[in-house]
This record gives C-alpha cells, sequence and structure tokens, in this order.
C-alpha cells in the first residue's frame, strides 16, 4: 500500500492537514509520501508538471495500489494523476479546485488578469513560503487545457468539502459527483482551510479506505 498526499495552491509539504495526516497514519503503520509540488520554481508552477511530477514518482514507487490524498488544487493534480495511472486505486480530495480559473480569475478581476496577460507575471501570497512570490501567465495558458468534464476514469472517490468554503465553493464538488456515481461527497460544516474538521476528515477517510483507526488524538494542535 502506498499513501501520497499532495498539498495545495501556494502551499507545501509541511502543511497543517500535510502533518495531520502524515501523524495520524504514521500511528498505524502507514507511511505518508508527501512531495513539494512547488519543486523550487513557484514562478514556473504549471498543472501539467505537477502532474508529470507526481507521475515520475508513481512510476519509481514500487508499492501499488496507491492512495492519493489531494487538498484544493492538489485534489485535482490528484484527479488528473488518477486518470492517467491505473495503479492509483482510491481518491480522497479535500476541496477539490475542479473549476479553479472560473472561480479564481473573477475574484482577481478583470484588471489584474489583464495586466498578469500582459507582463507575464503576478504576485501571488505564498503560504507555505509566508511570502508573495511570482507567477507566470502560463499557469493559466495550461490549466485551460484541463477540463473537468474530461475526468471519467471510475475510480472510488471521497469529496470532502467545507459547505461555508469561499475559493472553491461545495457547488464545484457537487457538480462533479452528480454524474460520476463513483464519488461520493461528504460536506462539512467548514470552510476552504477545513483544519477545524481535521477529526471528521480522518474518520471518513479511515473507514473509506479501510485504514485501522487510531485512538483519537487529545491536547495537540
Amino acid at each position: 500500500m502506498a499513501v501520497i498526499y499532495l498539498h495545495g495552491f501556494g502551499s507545501g509539504p509541511k502543511s497543517t492537514k500535510a502533518a495531520f495526516f502524515q501523524r495520524r497514519l504514521q500511528q498505524i503503520g502507514i507511511p505518508l509520501l508527501v512531495p513539494d509540488l512547488n519543486q523550487g520554481q513557484f514562478s514556473q508552477l504549471t498543472l501539467t508538471r505537477q502532474i508529470q511530477q507526481v507521475s515520475q514518482q508513481l512510476a519509481e514507487y514500487a508499492h501499488p495500489p496507491v492512495t492519493l490524498i489531494g487538498s484544493s488544487l492538489g485534489g485535482l493534480v490528484a484527479a488528473w494523476v488518477a486518470e492517467q495511472q491505473a495503479c492509483v486505486q482510491r481518491l480522497v480530495l479535500l476541496a477539490p479546485a475542479f473549476g479553479f480559473l472560473s472561480h479564481w480569475l473573477p475574484r482577481l478581476g478583470a484588471e489584474a488578469v489583464e495586466a498578469w496577460q500582459r507582463t507575464g507575471s503576478l504576485s501571488v501570497f505564498h503560504y507555505g513560503e509566508g511570502r508573495p512570490l511570482p507567477l507566470e501567465y502560463q499557469f493559466v495558458t495550461d490549466a485551460q487545457g484541463y477540463p473537468d468534464g474530461a475526468l471519467q476514469r471510475p475510480i472510488p472517490t471521497l469529496i470532502l468539502h467545507g459547505i461555508r468554503d469561499e475559493t472553491i465553493p461545495i457547488q464545484a464538488s457537487r457538480n462533479y459527483v452528480a454524474h460520476r456515481p463513483w464519488a461520493q461527497l461528504m460536506p462539512l460544516e467548514s470552510d476552504h482551510a477545513l483544519t477545524d474538521v481535521l477529526e471528521p476528515i480522518w474518520q471518513a477517510s479511515s473507514r473509506f479506505c479501510g485504514w485501522i483507526d487510531a485512538p483519537r488524538e487529545t491536547g495537540q494542535n
């Protein structure tokens, strides 16, 4: 068994949710691989690059079947890797970024997007680094080549999404599961971060994946 966690946009392998899953899985003897999808070059980030990075790691990781856990943009990456790689047998997606550009670009505003396209670069706050970093416009043009409708491989999928998510509205996940009977959605009373519902996420994920649950943690941040 192999379990891989894919962090979100502007995040990193030391994110709160990645650390939580790593700790809980370690308690039951399951290692968790958390690759850095930034690769030290956030400015040149694209969905294609992330998909290729994870696919390459799968080719080198001789422990199928694989479960992918993906958060936000990492959830979208996980879905596309699973579409292409038969060794991925299960998906756990945390507020996956379906329809990412259609949600993100309007929030930036038409003027900012036009300036980004004209100059080729946009300053984006990177939470993993704790500072703004430049992102090339290629990120947008590349992502446009990955329509959600093309994700059709029938792989067991659990989606956990906050009903108060203003970054990627839960309707995006509702739309996704509506035409995919192999996917199920668990709404949560939370926002996009989901950090206040980690225990329910763990319980649902462990049941879905068939992991042996560990004793509930107390007194830990």
